[in-house]
Order: C-alpha cells, then structure tokens, then sequence
C-alpha cells in the first residue's frame, strides 16, 4: 500500500510549533515528525510520497467573483517555511505540484493508484473515495464513492472561507447537510445545489458552475468539473 501525504499543512504544524527555535531544530522536528508517520502511523504502507503546492495555480483564472485565496495576504506564515519546503524536497522526494495544488495531486495519484491510503487534515480531500488517515486526530477512516461527491456539493453550497470561496449567503454546514439529505444521486445534488443557487442570486448556475470548478479536485492532469448529464 502506498501513503499519500499531503504535506502543505505539515509544514505549516511544524513551522508554527519552531517559530522560536532555529532552522535546523525545525528540520529535524521535520524529520521526526514524518518519521513518526510513516514507519509508526502507517507502517502497513509499503511505500509513500510527500506532495507540496508550487507557486502557480489555475484556480487563480477561473475565480472571477472572488479573488482565490483573496483573503489570505496577510496571513501569518512560519519562519522556517521556506527552509521546510526545501528539507523535504531534498530529503523526502516530495512533489512539487505545477500550476495546481498538492491536494490535486494527491487526488490524481489516488485515482491511479489501486491500493493507497490519503494521509492529511485537510477536508477538501473529503472527497476523495478510499482509504484515508487523520495525523493529527490519528483516526483511520474510509469515504465512500457517493460520500465523497457529496461532501463535494456540501462545499459547494458552503464555500471555503480558507481559499476565500463564497458558498450561499446563510448556509452553513448544518443547513447544507439537511439539503442535501435526500439526495441519492449526482443528479439530485446537483439539481438540488442549482435550485439554492438560483434561489439566492440572478447568476446561480454560473456561480455553482465557478465555484465548483474552484472546489473540485482534479482527477487526472486534463481533468475539469462538469455539470452531471440533467
């Protein structure tokens, strides 16, 4: 079995928890850190590969309500990040994703490889069918193939407020759940994402339409979101 780790959100735990020490002290709590992930968490797993974002990303072309990731210029990042992007490539092999996310492909290589498990914190990659593990909760759990098209949806009607993804004005995800509680197929959710959206502004479909695009994690290297066949 081989361990997809999305490793953006590693680095910035790691980077946090060394702000006051010097950079090579954060290299090797680095190390340990995945260290401890793969030969303890996953030991099962008989290989791994360490994804990271690059600076490119074709999200940024197609949100055109809101700037993607808009909201996040003044974020505070860590000290040692750049130090720690560099360690991990050099050290770990990690990907360097180009012009998408690491979560796009962590997803690519899920959906290519039989027998993975996604390790992360992340819920966008809630979407993602199979094998998965929490490194912070340290839980083991699966996602289904229509679970995770609808956890798809779910963001769709919430947005992403980390990415600056406006979803519906009111929903939450308590409110998007019970929406879509009825719903057994893509067609259902779709429609029913739809009929919230044109309910809630003159411009529904093309809204749905972008942010699902924004939201959607690609497949395969050409892959991009379309409405399913009405």
């Amino acid at each position: 079995m081989l361990a997809l780790i999305d490793s953006d959100s590693l680095l910035y735990r790691v980077g946090f928890a060394c702000e006051d020490e010097p950079e090579g002290i954060a290299k090797a709590r680095l190390d340990e850190t995945l260290k401890t992930l793969i030969f303890e968490e996953l030991k099962d797993c008989d290989d791994y590969k360490c994804f990271i974002s690059g600076s490119e990303n074709f999200r940024f072309e197609i949100a055109k309500t809101y700037p993607y990731k808009g909201n996040r210029e003044n974020i505070k990042r860590p000290k040692h990040l750049v130090a720690l992007r560099e360690h991990i490539v050099s050290k770990w092999d990690a990907n360097v994703s180009v012009n998408k996310e690491a979560d796009d492909d962590v997803c690519i290589a899920a959906n290519t490889q039989p027998h993975c498990i996604i390790a992360h914190i992340d819920k966008d990659l809630d979407q993602i069918p199979g094998s998965h593990y929490n490194y912070v909760k340290k839980q083991f759990y699966n996602i289904g193939k229509f679970e995770g098209l609808k956890n798809f949806y779910l963001q769709c009607l919430t947005g992403d407020k980390i990415d600056n993804i406006v979803g519906l004005r009111g929903i939450g995800p308590v409110k998007a759940k019970k929406a879509l509680k009825d719903c057994f197929t893509e067609k259902d959710l779709y429609t029913t994402c739809l009929e919230l959206y044109n309910n809630s502004m003159s411009n529904g479909e093309a809204r749905l339409y972008e942010n699902a695009q924004l939201l959607h994690l690609l497949r395969h290297e050409d892959d991009q979101w379309m409405p399913p066949t009405m």
